[in-house]
């Protein structure tokens, strides 16, 4: 145990400068960087999607710009590029990467974050766990994980990076982690911002229904207790606007819903009796 507590120490001094937080609007999470050019792999639902600006905090509370690029919103994995020009030529401290193609339960980690948010008098704080299950899209762990730390990262005992928090269980101790490897199967399509797949359990959903074949996006139905009611949308309400995107039918309505994540606070711009209203949803999950 000694031994275990002595490269805990060593894994959590070069993990510190390597995990950083990620803050996109009001949302908060983790990510760490991985190469000297500022790559940043995190979780799909903390990047949210494609394109939008993101705050990086490094452990010593430097801020730094970064944007979004793709998303495999199928394993929850998401990678963020620190924006150039901000290191004055330097490298950004980054992780080693491991593979986890031969994970086998029982096999201690060390996982960092900020969990309940970022603290710079505190950093980010490592735990030590085992890993319990080991499967194709997932690694399940008993590391003490909570809100905040999704997106941070997962080393093996050597202090490669094995895996990134996905899903917080219920139980602190009983946690999903995407396996690092996905990120290299699929870091083309990633580094391209493309974002494809849905996470079961977070299918985004706005609540209303309409007439695909109509040629605006009419509100034909706000179904009770959704978020579309939440926000005030209203029947025969005609949305143009949802977020960044211009909405010409209802087609392109749901598109724009798909395309974000459960949490997202948008805003959205409709035609009522001749008028333009703005509401803010904020998008909820499928049960």
């Amino acid at each position: 145990m000694r031994l275990l507590e002595k490269q805990q120490q060593q894994v959590s001094r070069l993990a510190r400068d390597c995990t950083v937080s990620v803050q996109i609007g009001a949302a908060q999470g983790c990510g760490v960087i991985i190469t000297d050019t500022g790559y940043i792999l995190t979780a799909a639902h903390v990047a949210m999607r494609p394109g939008k600006s993101a705050v990086i905090r490094m452990s010593n509370g430097r801020t730094v710009m970064a944007t979004t690029l793709g998303m495999n919103r199928s394993v929850d994995a998401g990678l963020i590029k620190i924006n150039d020009g901000q290191n004055e030529g330097q490298p950004w401290p980054h992780a080693t990467l491991g593979t986890s193609d031969k994970l086998v339960p029982g096999m201690w980690c060390i996982a960092t974050g900020h969990p309940g948010g970022y603290d710079r008098d505190r950093g980010p704080v490592t735990r030590v766990g085992r890993i319990l299950t080991v499967r194709p899209d997932a690694i399940v762990t008993d590391c003490a994980l909570i809100g905040g730390d999704s997106g941070g990262p997962l080393f093996d005992i050597e202090g490669r990076l094995i895996a990134v928090h996905s899903r917080i269980g219920n139980d602190v101790a009983d946690n999903l982690h995407i396996p690092v490897d996905h990120y290299d199967i699929s870091w083309k399509r990633l580094a391209a911002s493309e974002a494809w797949g849905v996470l079961p359990g977070f299918r985004p959903v706005l609540g209303v229904s309409g007439n695909q074949s109509e040629s605006v996006a009419r509100v034909r139905e706000v179904k009770k207790g959704s978020p579309a009611e939440d926000a005030g949308l209203l029947v025969d309400d005609i949305v143009e606007r949802f977020g960044d995107v211009k909405v010409s039918d209802f087609g392109s309505l749901i598109k724009a819903v798909a395309d974000t994540m459960p949490g997202e606070r948008v805003e959205v711009w409709v035609n009522r009796n001749n008028q333009r209203v703005r509401v803010v949803v904020e998008i909820g999950r499928e049960d």
